[in-house]
């Protein structure tokens, strides 16, 4: 039984990543990138999957999908590995954690009410 549901999990993973709702598809570009190695700002705490979801659905943020292609136009070409939904300074922010083709982990923190990459 372990083993048919970690089949499963394996299966359902690449199927996300082949429709590219997780993966490279952005092409390099010249875009001006923040200063790399910079630690993210201090964050308060982060919502649950399901409030996060709720916040989705009532509008008050924009979808994951947003913050996750706003990420790629700073990194492109990077892989998102981890998305969270967290208060910062009064309001809620993205922090993504992407996977730079260098094998660096950089995190991006995108304003959840404008999808703008926070800082710029």
């Amino acid at each position: 039984m372990h083993h048919a549901l970690a089949m499963l999990l394996a299966v359902s993973a690449v199927a996300v990543i082949a429709t590219g709702a997780v993966g490279t598809l952005a092409e390099e570009t010249e875009a001006a990138a923040p200063a790399r190695g910079q630690p993210v700002a201090r964050i308060d705490s982060c919502l649950s999957p399901a409030d996060m979801r709720e916040s989705v659905a009532e509008k008050r943020v924009v979808a994951p999908i947003a913050a996750i292609r706003a990420a790629r136009q700073i990194y492109p070409r990077s892989e998102i590995q981890r998305a969270s939904l967290c208060r910062h300074e009064g309001g809620l922010v993205y922090v993504l954690t992407a996977l730079r083709r260098d094998g660096q982990f950089v995190q991006v923190m995108v304003d959840a009410q404008s999808g703008q990459v926070h800082g710029q």
